[in-house]
């Protein structure tokens, strides 16, 4: 007999990516509602994007990460802000890899990884 409490794998992919991305944006002050509707915007997208390519299940969170920072770049600004570099103009972190598992912010001029998807401070 299944287990009706374990989400599928699908969920639990989609439920942590969306905890990840909120961690760090609670973590840089940008958490208001507007903010979170565009996660859940993002969610909602990239659901309908690994039920039609399920082995992208594990890619789900970086994927969300950078659809929030897209959708935060057209409507407020650059985020994350990059804490590693002091000088030149603010630039916002990367998540690398672009398409893969274990999503990190880094930061593409410096070439330092800052954190994990989630674990900003």
């Amino acid at each position: 007999m299944d287990d009706v409490s374990t989400p599928p794998p699908l969920e639990q992919a989609l439920h942590s990516a969306r905890a990840l991305v909120l961690a760090d944006l609670a973590a840089r002050d940008v958490a208001d509602s507007a903010v979170v509707s565009l996660v859940e915007d993002a969610v909602t997208h990239r659901r309908w994007w690994v039920e039609q390519w399920p082995e992208g299940t594990p890619y789900v969170a970086g994927l969300v990460a950078q659809d929030v920072q897209d959708a935060l770049l057209e409507r407020y600004g650059r985020w994350p802000l990059c804490p590693v570099c002091d000088a030149g103009d603010p630039h916002a972190l990367d998540v690398e890899p672009e398409l893969g598992p274990d999503p990190h912010w880094v930061c593409g001029q410096a070439g330092v990884v800052v954190a994990p998807v989630g674990g900003l401070r």
